[in-house]
């Protein structure tokens, strides 16, 4: 191990790693999903999307109501009603119709405006507040009513109204050709209605980063299987999986013998990944294999003055095949270590190629007891909040993974503090 670093200076070095591999992704060929794949959401635009048609594509009415000539009706009051023939209705779907002026043509809410009428009356703004018997001028088929199918009866209006009422004009939520997703935007739901609505047929989506997960250890028991003396189920294995996928990742996961040179072999030859992250094996024990495997190619390990965590280790590991050298992040094998050194180093800027806030929303809370904490060290301790807002810190140990499945908060105790005392003010954040 070299001399210890601080956090900020291991988040560095880290993103100096992956800054090629995420700048490739961002350039490189995208990917390209229809509109109704149901893998778009969460994807990040590859380039500028511009709306095939305008939204709305015609005028269309915002209410059930009916369409008129706001000039018929400009003298209309309670004592002076106006009364106009009912003439043919339009439901959403049809084909916008001709408008008559001196009448009111039924309309239903999104249907097409009729060509001629400027303005649109809710029938329960209308005296008797209901539609009388209609006819539509469009019938089943698409084609214009029979002329034996007339329209009948008279609505009688209490009010003026003014040109444009209760009119979705067309193009007034997006102009054809306007920008609708800008290059490098999360695909969100409402996005992607958005893009839907504006006759977007597909996406050009950046290329999601692919992360070969590797589980090291003997003492790792077959999932499922018989769980035999000195042997353990394999928690950081899923664990990470499910944290990096969270942050927009497509992972593979592998197991590997604790020999060195089974895990340079499988490096060496891994050729569909753009990054391979390790948890155990690089602390300062006898059998330490990730660290005896890949310090002599070149990977750094280091002492980071975290608590839990510290020991990390990263590298860039030339591959066979001409395939260009692969970064490789090594976590610590204790299971609260591993997760909360993918939440510090790694996931930040998994997110933000994602299109997500980098770091998890820090909230400012008061400790409900006293803390102690090793003053050279960042210590990051699991917590609970109480109803008053206040956090309690829970035991300290890296293997409590219970513990860390229970927790609402990380706490963060800073360098340079040995105790806090209760009601001191710390940084928290949620745990995903």
């Amino acid at each position: 191990m070299s001399a210890v670093r601080s956090v900020e200076e291991h988040l560095r070095a880290v993103r100096s790693l992956l800054a090629p591999v995420l700048a490739r992704l961002a350039e490189g060929e995208p990917d390209r999903l229809g509109i109704d794949h149901d893998g778009l959401a969460g994807r990040v635009s590859a380039g500028e999307v511009r709306a095939a048609f305008p939204l709305p594509p015609f005028d269309n009415s915002q209410m059930d109501g009916y369409a008129v000539r706001a000039a018929d009706l400009s003298g209309a009051s309670g004592e002076r009603p106006v009364e106009l023939p009912v003439g043919y209705a339009t439901a959403a779907g049809d084909a916008p119709l001709v408008h008559r002026g001196g009448t009111a043509s039924p309309v239903m809410t999104g249907a097409a405006m009729p060509r001629g009428a400027d303005a649109v009356v809710p029938v329960e703004a209308t005296r008797g507040g209901r539609f009388p018997s209609l006819v539509r001028g469009v019938d089943a088929a698409g084609g214009t009513a029979a002329p034996r199918e007339r329209p009948a009866g008279t609505v009688v209006f209490d009010a003026p109204v003014v040109c444009g009422a209760f009119v979705r004009a067309r193009g007034e939520d997006l102009e054809a050709d306007a920008v609708v997703v800008r290059r490098g935007a999360r695909l969100s739901p409402a996005r992607i209605g958005a893009l839907a609505a504006a006759g977007v047929v597909e996406v050009l989506v950046r290329r999601r980063p692919r992360v070969l997960v590797c589980a090291t250890g003997d003492e790792l028991a077959a999932r499922g299987g018989r769980l035999l003396p000195g042997r353990i189920h394999d928690a950081n294995t899923p664990m990470l999986a499910a944290l990096l996928r969270s942050a927009g990742a497509i992972v593979r996961t592998t197991r590997c013998a604790d020999r060195p040179e089974a895990l340079r072999a499988l490096i060496e030859r891994t050729g569909d990944a753009d990054l391979v992250v390790t948890s155990g094996g690089i602390s300062a024990g006898a059998f330490e294999v990730v660290r005896e495997a890949l310090a002599p190619l070149g990977a750094e390990f280091a002492s980071v003055a975290m608590q839990p965590g510290g020991p990390q280790g990263l590298g860039l590991i030339e591959r066979s095949g001409g395939a260009g050298p692969l970064p490789v992040l090594c976590f610590p094998g204790n299971p609260v270590s591993t997760a909360l050194s993918a939440e510090l180093f790694l996931l930040p800027a998994l997110r933000e190629a994602a299109g997500l806030p980098g770091e998890r929303p820090r909230e400012r809370r008061a400790l409900a007891h006293d803390v102690s904490s090793p003053p050279r060290k960042l210590q990051l301790r699991r917590g609970r909040v109480a109803p008053d807002g206040a956090v309690s810190v829970t035991a300290p140990g890296s293997h409590l993974l219970g513990d860390l499945a229970d927790a609402d908060v990380i706490v963060e105790i800073p360098v340079g503090v040995s105790r806090a005392s209760a009601g001191t003010i710390v940084d928290t954040w949620r745990i995903a």
